[in-house]
């Protein structure tokens, strides 16, 4: 049974470490949008190449991450957890230094492989080191500092875009890295390293990133109109479709597909797939509008998203406990509402917008929308499976949610009508951004209506979520089993 207490210097370190990794791959899911339209000046790169330095992260990242989590079982949690803080740092070395978009978008990729093997290590190290009279506080503690670190990033991203360029942004995980990494080796215990039964899904991870990638690929490729970004989209779906054969025919699946047998899971996955599918899409292309549009700095820009995260941080512990009194329904209907409403007030946001008048209403009513509904999503997940299977399944809606966010960013574009140039001209910009806020909103109504003709009451006694202080955008907060088993 782990013992590190708390209050123990231990215990300390160990809260530091995972703290430090977490928020590496956190801080690059949020403030490389603030630094895209300097990367695209610097590296003359049009905006298929702006997708790409996106997408290539979030796609070797949702589709590793849960095999991610199995390694650390199988060959210790330590162990892979310093291998990923390493192998994120060595990537965001190449993306600083990247001399060209496919470089960057190169690099970005291996940045990604880095957060699949780090994401849920630092939960699970928490789950498997501290007693069990500690836990529960250490992992308040662990997702608070997180949530801090990501309200802070697009700020910091900011910063340093303005200041000593936007190859800083990835630069600055190097001494991140030279820090989490020593201390992690000299002072977290291993653990894991026990499963050796079973064999891990390689195909099933192989064939779900490959998935994502070829349609990712076609979506973001459609404009140029040829015939083989037609076959190459189709390859994508077939693929997604030998997934899931694959899955429903292995010993030992990636993604079981009993698992959702649970109407509830497979309900609140729709959900999540919705709202973060317009939380993508929104947070790409609101930091541009920013800049492109309105004139602001990429310091004013990342600052000026600090409202959403800022009340995310204050509220969610809140949200969640209401959420326990009344149920999921209302909070997983009203929050998409409230934040379908605040896309549609970013219609406001124009050529010399005001913060006070034009900006900062449409964040606050978003972010009250992010607050409602975050908290019990995560709750509702955990409550429709059996507690042994709860980091899967929050793995599982994890890796749904930045899906979402991938496919979003590619297919947004392309069905607002920018152009290869649009983020060069205010104007063009301008017009799509007011055609893709209507499609934002349209998918949280969706993903508000599925909430609230399928959701049901949790059944008494469920299990609820430890991670209620998020301040994250890009996916929910994992979860991790309470013995620190399989994410």
């Amino acid at each position: 049974m782990p013992d590190v207490r708390l209050a123990s210097p231990q215990g300390k370190w160990i809260l530091l470490t995972t703290v430090l990794g977490s928020s590496m791959a956190m801080l690059d899911s949020t403030v490389v949008n603030v630094a895209l339209p300097r990367i695209g000046r610097d590296l003359d790169a049009d905006l298929a190449a702006l997708q790409w330095t996106v997408n290539a992260y979030m796609l070797t990242l949702a589709g590793l991450i849960l095999l991610g989590g199995s390694l650390g079982d199988r060959y210790g949690r330590r162990r892979v957890f310093v291998v990923g803080v390493v192998w994120f740092a060595l990537a965001s070395l190449l993306c600083g230094l990247a001399p060209n978009a496919d470089m960057l978008i190169a690099a970005r990729a291996l940045q990604g492989v880095g957060g699949a093997l780090l994401t849920p290590g630092s939960l699970a190290l928490i789950q498997a080191s501290f007693h069990p009279d500690d836990r529960a506080r250490a992992v308040g503690l662990w997702s608070g500092f997180g949530g801090i670190g990501a309200a802070v990033g697009p700020f910091v991203g900011g910063w340093l875009v303005d200041g000593p360029g936007w190859r800083w942004v990835f630069l600055l995980n190097v001494p991140l890295a030279l820090v989490c990494a020593p201390i992690a080796v000299r002072h977290v215990p291993e653990s894991g390293g026990g499963a050796r039964h079973g064999r891990f899904d390689v195909l099933g991870a192989f064939l779900g990133a490959l998935a994502l990638a070829l349609v990712t690929y076609a979506l973001i490729e459609a404009p140029n109109g040829s015939a083989a970004v037609g076959l190459i989209g189709a390859a994508g779906v077939a693929t997604g479709f030998a997934f899931v054969h694959v899955e429903r025919h292995r010993p030992d699946p990636m993604m079981p597909p009993d698992i959702f047998r649970s109407r509830r899971f497979t309900s609140v996955n729709l959900v999540t797939l919705c709202v973060y599918a317009a939380f993508g899409g929104f947070f790409f292309l609101g930091t541009l509008q920013l800049q492109v549009v309105a004139g602001y700095s990429a310091l004013a820009a990342g600052t000026a998203l600090l409202p959403t995260t800022g009340l995310m941080l204050l509220f969610s512990a809140r949200s969640g406990a209401l959420a326990d009194r009344i149920g999921p329904r209302i909070p997983l209907t009203v929050g998409p509402l409230l934040c379908a409403a605040g896309m549609l007030l970013m219609l406001r946001v124009g050529e010399d917008a005001a913060y006070v008048v034009d900006v900062l209403p449409a964040l606050l009513v978003l972010g009250l929308g992010m607050v409602t509904l975050v908290a019990p999503l995560t709750a509702t997940v955990l409550a429709s499976v059996d507690t042994a299977r709860a980091g899967l399944a929050s793995g599982i809606n994890n890796a749904a949610a930045r899906a979402a966010g991938l496919i979003a960013v590619a297919a947004l574009p392309l069905v607002a009508g920018m152009g290869e140039g649009a983020y060069r001209s205010a104007d063009a910009f301008d017009a799509a951004f007011d055609r893709a806020m209507p499609i934002c909103a349209g998918l949280l109504v969706a993903g508000a209506v599925i909430a609230f003709v399928t959701v049901r009451p949790l059944p008494p006694g469920c299990r609820r979520p430890e991670c209620l202080t998020h301040g994250g955008l890009a996916a929910p907060p994992l979860e991790g089993d309470r013995g620190g088993g399989r994410l």
